[in-house]
């Protein structure tokens, strides 16, 4: 069975970078060589569909990075269906209670911890031990993302075998009345304040950032980073046009 090692280098109190911004085997095994930890594969808002994952992850493993899949809802069937396709990791969204929290972790780990579904995974191709190994290799991360989530994350970083309490920005700020506000300094207290509980309670942090924000983060104690490739082509790509127009006066 395959090592989950963004699960061990959180485990180990080491920082993990996950990128983001793509669906495409092509893409992932083109940034395999790059050094990320981990790549988040899009189903909550992307193109992915079940029959996509096991190609996806396969791409992943090529490399050695953590295959992070966000589903759109914390069905348990939602849940344990990605892992057994070959997904490493999964991403829960809009977790908000303790509850909820609890009903996650049910769904993503076999007994004795909870009722994952015992059908086995393409990780466990193999390995006759697999249902025996996967907990310890499964990567499971809830979204805090709403401010009732936040509100109740006392009771929510109590539950146990959860490997990165992630606070996501955009759907925070909506449920606080900001739409599209992000930037807003109430919103960004709001962000910091909950990161600063999760890591003062021992849990794992997670967190989206960027060029301008990352030391930002990584000084509020967050372990593991989610960010995307495409503004760093953007970028590239403006600043080469630039210097193409600046050759030609």
């Amino acid at each position: 069975m395959r090592e989950n090692a963004a699960k061990h280098k959180l485990e180990r109190g080491e920082t993990v970078v996950a990128v983001s911004g793509h669906n495409s085997s092509h893409v992932i095994d083109f940034l395999g060589p790059l050094g990320f930890d981990a790549i988040w594969i899009e189903g909550e808002h992307g193109p992915v569909d079940f029959a996509d994952i096991p190609d996806l992850t396969r791409a992943c493993d090529l490399w050695g990075m953590t295959s992070v899949v966000r589903v759109n809802q914390h069905s348990p069937g939602v849940i344990y269906r990605t892992f057994d396709v070959g997904a490493q990791g999964v991403v829960i969204p809009h977790v908000n209670t303790a509850e909820e929290a609890r009903a996650v972790v049910d769904a993503a780990k076999f007994h004795p911890i909870g009722h994952r579904g015992m059908f086995g995974s393409r990780q466990g191709y193999g390995d006759p031990d697999y249902v025996h190994k996967a907990n310890d290799e499964t990567l499971l991360v809830v979204l805090i993302e709403d401010i009732v989530a936040v509100n109740n994350l006392s009771e929510i970083l109590a539950v146990d075998n959860i490997d990165v309490f992630f606070v996501a920005p955009s759907d925070l700020a909506q449920s606080m009345g900001y739409l599209g506000g992000v930037n807003e300094p109430v919103v960004l207290e709001t962000i910091d304040k909950a990161l600063e509980q999760i890591v003062g309670s021992g849990r794992t942090a997670g967190s989206l950032v960027n060029d301008a924000d990352v030391e930002h983060y990584i000084g509020k104690g967050v372990r593991f980073m989610m960010t995307s490739w495409t503004a760093w082509v953007g970028s590239g790509a403006q600043a080469f046009q630039a210097k193409v127009k600046a050759a030609n006066g």
